[in-house]
């Protein structure tokens, strides 16, 4: 009843005219940023930042919140229409969404990834309303070592999420963790794989990386095309409906991998971008057709939305009662509260209560106003791809220019993203995929930073990686989905050499 009686506190809150305004302000320019290739939430944040020093705290952490959800799911727009992520979450979307349109289905492809993402963000507002100090706790209860058997398992299963030969996807993910190696070393401050480059001293930027490996390389691949996929298409209500049988095999992706992107969004660190990822794997796995996966399937569009959607919600679960930001967006709006003189921590939720649940019941408000929004705008991104291409191609390459410029104001990242957008070229010639490649990239240096930390706390002791019941789970599941295609060929050959009578 607390809860409750604290929920409609909020809501009288959030309905005021003016955080209405912003709220709608802030999921609709999260949006737009979103769609920008190389740009997204965090961009947006910074640059109106310095907009809420003028603004009440409530109407200012409800705009920047509905800037960086509403980015999340501009961000898949770009990902389906012109396989280019807005957002590094939305790059597994791309896999099966952009083959969606290229078989004149966009529509139905926006329509899905509108839906899944109001119903992933409903459910992470709903255990975030209900479970917010229990899932803080279970967060703040992990070690370093149950980190690094989280994101080992992230990374093999993300091997998964390639077509094809698993052996690749493996080398794949293992050649993104060597990307991520270069730069400094944050144990012993010596520099890795620089190539003699200052700029490189700091890593290659994540955003450079997926605007290159997606956005550069599909321009080059799909450079001798002169016509757009589906240039002809007109589009109505009824064309934006999945099927019945769509809509029946929606319905599993996007419960477990809500329930999975409000987990995962939980614990800091991980975030939207793990929880697609592992989404989109695990349904995968589960499927009776995995081959299929890659082919434009409505599974692969639903689950990673609804899973980085709802990641998006309960990612403010840290950042607000524990004060540990899981992302660099999430430490943008820590600096906000910390602005308005609003200290986050375990004791936001007694001495700023109101604020803790207007912000819940404004997400209630926004995910709906993205919802009212972004359905009839699927005509408008539709029609993105009646553009030639000899006319959408240079836009493209401009936006991913601009995009990673902004970034840090460098010409050198504009030549790197050439470099990355022909390596990418060159892994999808010899049939390895991109998605496994930005996993490793991602987890590659965390995992490595908790491996040590884990290390360094045991005295060197690498027993200390099992010691843990929730590391040893993990770890035990990952050596299964690395053995199991072993054993599968070799009962395969078993068959073979004794069918049955």
């Amino acid at each position: 009843m607390d809860i409750l009686t604290a929920l409609l506190g909020g809501f009288a809150e959030a309905i005021t005219l003016t955080n209405l305004m912003y709220c709608f302000l802030g999921v609709a320019l999260g949006t737009f940023i979103g769609v920008l290739p190389g740009l997204g939430a965090m961009i947006g944040i910074s640059l109106l930042l310095p907009v809420t020093y003028y603004l009440e705290p409530h109407s200012a952490i409800i705009m920047l919140a509905g800037i960086y959800y509403g980015g999340e799911f501009g961000g898949s727009i770009a990902s389906i229409l012109i396989n280019v992520p807005g957002t590094p979450s939305s790059a597994v979307t791309c896999i099966d969404g952009n083959q969606m349109t290229k078989k004149g289905r966009a529509a139905v492809a926006l329509f899905v990834t509108a839906i899944a993402s109001f119903i992933g963000g409903s459910i992470g507002i709903v255990l975030m309303t209900l479970f917010s100090p229990l899932i803080a706790d279970f967060a703040l209860s992990f070690k370093s070592e149950d980190y690094f058997a989280v994101m080992l398992l992230g990374l093999v299963a993300s091997a998964s999420v390639a077509r094809g030969s698993a052996l690749k996807g493996l080398v794949a993910v293992l050649l993104g963790v060597l990307v991520g190696t270069v730069g400094t070393d944050v144990s012993t401050g010596v520099q890795r794989f620089t190539l003699g480059f200052p700029e490189l001293v700091t890593g290659v930027n994540l955003v450079i990386l997926a605007m290159g490996i997606f956005g550069l390389a599909e321009v080059v691949s799909s450079a001798g095309n002169t016509l757009p996929p589906s240039g002809d298409q007109h589009v109505r209500m009824r064309d934006m409906l999945p099927t019945r049988d769509e809509a029946r095999r929606s319905t599993g992706p996007v419960a477990r991998g809500s329930a999975l992107g409000s987990l995962l969004g939980a614990l800091p660190g991980a975030g939207p971008t793990l929880s697609a990822f592992l989404a989109y794997s695990f349904e995968k796995r589960l499927s009776r057709e995995p081959e299929k996966f890659g082919t434009g399937i409505v599974e692969g569009v639903a689950a990673p939305e609804s899973a980085n959607n709802s990641a998006a919600q309960t990612a403010f679960i840290p950042t607000l009662t524990l004060g540990i930001p899981g992302t660099a967006t999430m430490a943008l709006i820590l600096g906000a509260l910390m602005i308005h003189g609003i200290p986050p921590g375990p004791k936001l939720m007694t001495e700023h209560a109101d604020l803790f649940w207007t912000l819940v019941a404004s997400f209630w408000i926004g995910n709906l106003f993205l919802l009212i929004l972004n359905i009839p705008l699927v005509t408008i991104w539709v029609r993105l791809l009646k553009i030639p291409y000899r006319l959408l191609f240079p836009s493209i390459i401009c936006f991913i220019c601009v995009g990673v410029y902004s970034v840090s104001l460098n010409p050198f990242d504009i030549f790197l993203v050439i470099a990355i957008g022909l390596l990418g070229y060159g892994m999808r010639v010899a049939g390895y995929e991109a998605a496994p490649f930005l996993m490793g990239f991602i987890l590659g240096p965390l995992m490595e930073e908790y491996l040590r930390r884990a290390l360094l706390l045991g005295r060197g002791d690498v027993t200390v990686l099992v010691q843990s019941p929730v590391a040893a789970v993990c770890l035990a599941i990952t050596s299964l989905m690395l053995l199991w295609p072993l054993v599968g060929e070799h009962v395969r050959r078993l068959r073979v050499g004794f069918p049955r009578p």
